[in-house]
């Protein structure tokens, strides 16, 4: 492993950033809060960091006693914080919840949408036992404002596990959800209520009654949506 340059100082702030003031470290450390454990998993939360740079910075983790590396029960290897690991989370959730307060524009700016990163966090945090009927449930996302290659996605309910499909998976969709990838980013971030959305008709839902009733009970927001109820700091432009 290359040496790291420190700074040189007995500060504890200096010390700790020495680790998690390394480029895609928090990142790579809120995936791993977020319960990513798979290699596969982890990239795809960061799909912009080379696999070659994750490898690194997990190796790096290990290094620091932040993230140990075990056997998993299907095979192959997971990562996994250790207790100081899981000391962070306040860290990472602090940073978070300022950004939410004092950068919330710049968090929609166009260079920060990825349709990607945002089906993938969507997918880690939907509800899937608030679903009306036991059995498949196909939710099927149309994007706007992105290429076509990225434009359409699919959430799969089968028996308590979601899957995010970036093809048609071939079965029948059970709702359709319409937004444009800045607004629906915005919707997830908290920025803008749900009832205001579709009332506005930045967001459209084509299915039952009963589907289109329930969406709110599985769409599981931001954890840092609360924070986007507070007045907007000064500091945002």
């Amino acid at each position: 492993m290359v040496e790291k340059r420190g700074y040189g100082q007995f500060c504890p702030i200096a010390l700790a950033a020495e680790i998690l003031a390394e480029r895609w470290m928090p990142l790579v450390i809120r995936e791993l809060l977020c319960g990513s454990v798979r290699f596969n998993d982890l990239q795809r939360g960061v799909p912009r960091m080379s696999s070659a740079l994750l490898a690194q910075r997990l190796k790096q983790l290990q290094f620091d006693g932040i993230v140990e590396r075990r056997r998993g029960d299907g095979g192959g290897f997971e990562y996994h914080l250790t207790t100081a690991g899981r000391e962070l989370f306040p860290v990472i959730e602090t940073m978070g919840l300022w950004a939410q307060r004092w950068l919330r524009h710049d968090l929609v700016d166009r260079a920060n949408l990825d349709p990607n990163v945002l089906m993938w966090d969507i997918r880690r945090n939907v509800v899937g036992t608030a679903l009306p009927r036991e059995g498949r449930y196909v939710v099927a996302f149309r994007l706007s404002g992105v290429p076509i290659s990225r434009r359409c996605y699919w959430l799969v309910f089968d028996h308590g596990v979601v899957d995010l499909c970036y093809r048609d998976p071939g079965f029948d969709v059970d709702l359709f959800v319409e937004a444009s990838l800045r607004r629906l980013t915005q919707i997830w971030l908290g920025h803008v209520p749900i009832d205001q959305a579709i009332r506005d008709g930045w967001l459209r839902l084509d299915g039952s009654r009963s589907d289109m009733r329930i969406f709110r009970s599985w769409f599981a927001l931001s954890p840092f949506a609360p924070a986007a109820r507070e007045p907007i700091g000064l500091a945002a432009k």
